[in-house]
């Protein structure tokens, strides 16, 4: 043990009355000592005053103190060195916990206020319950209640629009694969960025559909190589994820979206819009969708709850354009799901109807916010990010093992996914997507960030030669 931690003070600042009828008093102390945790009164390295100390502070006998300290030792908060003293942990059983990287799951799922609101939320949907229909077959588009509901979470990204063209699906990764059931053929040639969305990529390879990367710069995907795509393979389809793109977080300005869909029009090609990020960026151009005449291509539009609410939920919203038939779409999601969860969608319908989805989004966003900033505080750069996005795209040099940085973040607890999952090349750009909502706190995720760092750092560290003997 360093000196330093031998000679540090006792940090007695957590330390509070107990309460009469607060129930047993080890338990008391031991609350105390965990929540001060929690709260960063006390830190990894904090030093807690000797047990007599402890025992005359409180006003109990050695006894109570030791169990309490057995309970905060069992959750692995405490490392004790007997006469060198008790300190708070820096490996404790909670740091310990994998934080996944390689998700993007909004924040706050742990917090209180969600908690509440699903509370909120399933009491409101009892009701229906005794009127059968809730836990009954619902094939089909969905309800005229939840597809107006739906239209009304749309509205800050489409405008007012027909609810009759929306579609409720049990999430996005079954809409995109019912789109390609529906209106495309084995063998057909979908148009993707280099990297891309892991879910379109599985779906096509699954459905025996051809895929086709197009070079993206800056600004997204180029319209020039998509015109040379679609002269070359012909597509049946062009794929976008215009906002926040995943992995890189590019979002394509206005023109570069106008650009693409006059190229997908002059070739008659339908886009498929993945939008889930839109009310994420606050500051995006609008959607293709908005873009779309009589004259131009058809463009799909799809929007998950995933991505802002919660992934558990599983209600997405898929818009089909006026012209076209919507029963493809309709036929494919029956064959692959038969139906979205109602109680879910119900649940969903519900918190966007009395406002609490926009609530819960908005103290979502604003966390995203602060967890962005701790990333750029913390991992090398140049970082690409969103200010309000859900990850952060981090290049890499090709010369670093990112096998090696991935086994290695998973020894520590880390999950981080890297360029391959979002590609189809042999050899695609090195780089890794860092997903900053799966950590249940923001302390969590700087001390995840900060692991992750050191990973980097020594895998970017010139190795001394071994000796050969």
């Amino acid at each position: 043990m360093p000196l330093d931690r031998k000679l540090k003070k006792a940090n007695h600042a957590w330390i509070r009355p107990l309460q009469a009828k607060g129930g047993a008093r080890y338990i008391q102390i031991s609350q105390q000592i965990m929540a001060a945790i929690d709260d960063a009164v006390l830190l990894p390295g904090d030093r807690l005053p000797p047990q007599r100390d402890l025992a005359q502070l409180f006003g109990v006998d050695l006894t109570t103190v030791t169990r309490a300290l057995t309970e905060v030792r069992n959750a692995g908060l405490l490392d004790a060195h007997g006469a060198g003293g008790t300190f708070i942990t820096t490996s404790s059983a909670k740091d310990n916990r994998t934080v996944d990287l390689s998700m993007n799951i909004p924040p706050l799922l742990h917090g209180s206020a969600f908690a509440q609101a699903m509370a909120q939320g399933l009491q409101a949907t009892v009701p229906l319950l005794g009127q059968g229909d809730l836990m009954s077959y619902h094939v089909g588009p969905g309800t005229k209640a939840d597809r107006e509901a739906a239209a009304l979470w749309l509205r800050p990204m489409l405008g007012a629009i027909d609810s009759d063209r929306i579609v409720i699906c049990p999430g996005t990764q079954s809409a995109l694969a019912a789109w390609l059931l529906a209106y495309t053929e084995p063998d057909d040639s979908i148009v993707v960025d280099t990297l891309t969305y892991p879910g379109m990529l599985a779906a096509a390879r699954l459905m025996q559909r051809n895929i086709v990367p197009v070079e993206a710069d800056a600004q997204g995907m180029c319209p020039d190589a998509l015109e040379a795509a679609c002269k070359n393979h012909a597509p049946a389809m062009v794929y976008l994820v215009p906002t926040i793109h995943n992995p890189t977080t590019v979002t394509l300005p206005q023109e570069r979206r106008q650009a693409l869909l006059a190229v997908a029009s002059r070739y008659q090609i339908p886009i498929l819009e993945d939008d889930p990020y839109w009310l994420l960026a606050g500051d995006a151009p609008p959607p293709l969708a908005t873009m779309q005449s009589a004259s131009s291509s058809p463009v799909y539009y799809a929007s998950t709850l995933s991505k802002y609410l919660a992934p558990g939920l599983r209600t997405s919203y898929m818009v089909v354009p006026a012209a076209q038939p919507i029963e493809p779409l309709l036929d494919a999601l029956r064959s692959i799901t038969l139906m979205a969860p109602q109680p879910l969608v119900a649940l969903a319908s519900h918190w966007i109807r009395s406002g609490l989805a926009q609530e819960l989004f908005e103290k979502a966003r604003q966390e995203l916010v602060k967890r962005q900033a701790i990333a750029h505080s913390i991992l090398p750069q140049p970082l690409w990010a969103h200010p309000g996005g859900l990850h952060a795209w981090l290049p890499l040099s090709t010369k670093i093992d990112l096998y090696r940085i991935i086994q290695t973040a998973q020894e520590q607890g880390l999950g981080v996914a890297n360029a391959e999952a979002f590609s189809q090349a042999d050899t695609p750009p090195s780089g890794i997507r860092i997903s900053l909502g799966g950590a249940p706190d923001a302390r969590g995720l700087q001390t995840a960030l900060e692991k992750l760092t050191a990973i980097l750092r020594d895998q970017q560290a010139p190795r001394a030669p071994q000796a050969i003997v």
